[in-house]
């Protein structure tokens, strides 16, 4: 199986690579690995330990950025390095200020392996969620190198609970521990002989509460907002955009903030055809606070314009999957989410707690919108269980600090 995986990396890294010239994704992903390695030499000190933080992308970076800044409030003196997979990560984390250097991950091959870890000279490793890969992970083991996954979760279907799974099996046997979000995650490691566990939770519970706590002010879009009453959508697709125009047009005394997904010229564009009522957040001014819509067309506000909201709307429940519903929560507004959510515990748990609704269709939404504009519970409900669920930094950072 090794060399099946083996050709399944070079495969991958060409497929990339032809698709470069008409992707801007795969540009950046291309381009960022160019000279990767002349890139690390000039930041990283090999004769310096690095406690080494990798993240799939934008999102395990915000799930796993409570520990790396607790590390650095205890440990001032630790160098910290990152590497990201994804260009959605790295393009807009690369001048993180806590860290010496954030760097795309190499491919996952046996020679980048070895010359990472060498350059790195990592003192631990912390993997947040997934990314699981084989040569890097052996590498670490090989040199002696703790590796931890933090806020980690496991299904039933996944290929490392199959009877050919035992290559990818392989590769978890190489974590030193596993910091787990569910107990069900906890029985599948078990069921294949890993005890090396902790039930912890999921960091990003901290991360929101913090947020939540001290979160950014946009005078521009508080005076947009102005007495009205507001619906937050983030994260949003053409198939969510869709539907929530029938919304807009119900209630014109409501004011709407959407932060599409991708803001990409031609989904912007796309987005204000949609809804022509709609102002840009880049052409926001003192003279257009009368629009009903604003679009966010900047990347890294969502977080803090959930504020602003009474309800939110979370995206992708059209698509592959919603997205994050906590940041909401956190900010004690109810949420509407699309019916693609089983795989969110989260959203699962806020559902149950009548904090949140799954809709299907146009008239799902009206109704839901009805219903949470006259419970005023249900943002109570979303940001008690949030507050209910803190605490997994912490527990991480006992474990781990022995490995100093």
């Amino acid at each position: 199986m090794l060399w099946l995986y083996n050709i399944g990396i070079q495969l991958y890294g060409l497929i990339i690579y032809l698709l470069s010239p008409f992707s801007t994704k795969a540009a950046l992903f291309i381009n960022g690995r160019k000279n990767i390695f002349k890139k690390i030499a000039l930041t990283a000190d090999p004769s310096q330990k690095h406690i080494w933080f990798h993240f799939a992308s934008l999102g395990e970076f915000e799930q796993g950025r409570t520990v790396l800044e607790k590390i650095k409030e205890l440990y001032p003196q630790k160098r910290i390095v990152i590497t990201f997979f994804s260009p959605s990560g790295y393009e807009i984390r690369k001048n993180y200020p806590l860290a010496e250097g954030v760097f795309y991950l190499p491919l996952d091959t046996p020679e980048n392996a070895k010359k990472l870890i060498a350059a790195l000279n990592p003192e631990i490793a912390i993997f947040t969620k997934y990314e699981y890969w084989y040569h890097y992970f052996k590498a670490l083991k090989k040199n002696g190198t703790p590796l931890f996954i933090i806020s980690g979760i496991f299904r039933t279907g996944q290929v490392y609970f199959k009877w050919y799974g035992s290559f990818n099996r392989k590769i978890l046997s190489f974590v030193d521990h596993f910091f787990l979000q569910n107990e069900e995650s906890r029985a599948l490691l078990s069921s294949i002989q890993l005890k090396n566990t902790s039930l912890s939770g999921d960091t990003r519970f901290d991360r929101v509460a913090e947020n939540a706590a001290s979160p950014k002010t946009f005078d521009l879009v508080e005076k947009f907002c102005g007495t009205a009453p507001v619906l937050v959508a983030g994260s949003t697709w053409a198939a969510d955009e869709k539907i929530l125009s029938v919304l807009i047009s119900a209630y014109p005394g409501w004011k709407f903030i959407i932060a599409p997904h991708e803001i990409d010229t031609g989904h912007i564009s796309a987005l204000q055809k949609l809804l022509p009522e709609g102002i840009k957040y880049s052409g926001l001014s003192e003279t257009t606070q009368k629009s009903q819509v604003l679009i966010i067309d900047n990347i890294g506000l969502l977080s803090s314009l959930y504020r602003y909201g009474n309800i939110a709307y979370i995206g992708g429940g059209f698509g592959a999957g919603i997205h994050n519903t906590l940041e909401a929560a956190a900010f004690g507004i109810p949420v509407i989410c699309g019916p693609k959510y089983e795989k969110f515990q989260e959203a699962k748990d806020l559902i149950s707690l009548n904090a949140a609704i799954s809709i299907r269709n146009e008239g799902e939404l009206l109704d839901a919108f009805k219903t949470l504009v006259t419970n005023k519970r249900s943002g109570d409900a979303a940001k008690n269980y949030v507050i209910s669920k803190t605490g997994s930094t912490d527990q991480i950072i006992n474990y781990i600090q022995p490995y100093f």
